[in-house]
């Protein structure tokens, strides 16, 4: 059984007992969250697709760890023009385990 689920403007593929990292989302470690926005269910032979969310169904996910990725490095140059510009960034994540996928 899996879901695609949406949630920080991405989608994800999941099953019970996979840890993925999902954009920040403000909770505590170790407290259970639910993602309610399933785009669709698949058990088996039987698919639920919603339009454009499944009714009823819900993902429920325990909090592992919140932390930031690594950095990227970011190089703007032109050359010939003594232009150089350098920035970096790290994004900010939640890692969950998906525990449960619940449907009507």
């Amino acid at each position: 059984m899996y879901a695609v689920i949406k949630t920080g403007g991405k989608q994800y593929r999941v099953a019970a007992g996979e840890k993925l990292k999902i954009e920040q989302i403000p909770a505590d470690i170790g407290s259970e969250i639910v993602l309610d926005q399933v785009l669709m269910v698949a058990d088996g032979d039987t698919l639920s697709v919603g339009s454009p969310i499944v009714d009823g169904a819900s993902v429920k996910a325990t909090v592992l760890a919140q932390g930031r990725g690594k950095k990227i490095h970011i190089f703007k140059m032109r050359r010939r023009k003594h232009y150089r510009k350098s920035q970096g960034h790290r994004q900010n994540y939640t890692e969950i385990r998906i525990d449960a996928i619940a449907t009507n």
